[in-house]
């Protein structure tokens, strides 16, 4: 399938963004006993990025939601991996390529927190606030995205398209 990008956020603008959120990440997180819990398999590219920006050395976790499937709307939530780190009694910083309804968000902070965190926060690539259905607080933001559907960075359609550098709008 051949497909029409628009580039919004190209590879020199990420990462100028992504160590500055490291520069901010680690003044707040700083001498703290901190787990990076990232969302696969979107915020790999991002979680990897911020890690390497970050001055101190975090524990390293992940969950698997989908909501997408193999289109461009999301739809039925489905937790498919869970962390295997104790975190009680830490604090955790949970990393997301996007963050659009806010539902996915939701429900990660709902199960996460009844774990006992020390705190729990939200670090994100991208944020549409403006399409929010669930009330979720983000804590670090990359770019506030535009409301096209994005791809690229991390972030697919049906599984293609992850690998790119930048952030691109998938035209229609």
């Amino acid at each position: 399938m051949s497909e029409t990008l628009r580039e919004v956020y190209g590879e020199a603008a990420i990462k100028a963004r992504v160590a500055e959120l490291g520069r901010e990440v680690s003044a707040a997180y700083a001498g703290r006993d901190v787990v990076l819990v990232g969302v696969l398999k979107g915020a790999l590219p991002f979680m990897a990025d911020l890690l390497r920006a970050l001055d101190f050395c975090p524990t390293l976790d992940f969950v698997r939601v989908a909501s997408y499937g193999g289109g461009t709307a999301p739809g039925e939530l489905r937790f498919l991996m869970d962390i295997e780190t104790d975190i009680a009694g830490r604090d955790v910083l949970l990393v997301e390529d996007i963050v659009d309804t806010g539902r996915t968000l939701a429900y990660l902070l709902t199960m996460l927190s009844r774990r006992n965190p020390a705190s729990l926060k939200v670090c994100t690539f991208l944020d549409k606030p403006y399409r929010r259905e669930a009330d979720v607080a983000v804590d670090f933001v990359g770019f506030s995205a535009p409301p096209v559907f994005l791809v690229g960075y991390g972030m697919d359609i049906g599984e293609r398209l992850r690998r790119l550098r930048g952030v691109y709008e998938l035209v229609r």
